[in-house]
């Protein structure tokens, strides 16, 4: 064997080497629960506007923010008691079984009723 091919298979020995030690990581880092998100923030609701604009809903504690993201980083658009939001429109639930987030947000706003 050549001095380039004994070349290529050490690059490709490190290659899998670091490969293999990237994967054991990130899988260890998974079931450790690193990442997950804790604490009072909870995301509930996501509307893209455009391909780098979206609007969502963030409840932090009692309040409930309304925050635009686009290039230009975040922006607070409104805020929301969570007493002012009816019970049971911003719940996880209520997002994870389908409900359109900008019909959330209209009923949240009081902008109109939700879409049939």
């Amino acid at each position: 064997m050549g001095a380039y091919a004994s070349y290529i298979v050490e690059t490709f020995v490190t290659l899998l080497a670091v490969c293999a030690i990237a994967f054991v990581v990130l899988y260890g880092a998974r079931r450790l629960g690193i990442g997950r998100p804790r604490g009072p923030v909870e995301l509930l609701g996501h509307l893209p506007l455009e391909a780098r604009r979206s609007v969502y809903l963030v409840r932090v504690g009692k309040q409930v923010l309304v925050v635009g993201a686009s290039e230009a980083g975040l922006v607070r658009l409104g805020e929301l008691s969570e007493g002012d939001v009816p019970a049971g429109d911003l719940a996880p639930s209520a997002v994870a079984t389908g409900a359109p987030f900008q019909d959330v947000l209209a009923r949240v706003l009081g902008k109109k009723e939700p879409r049939a």
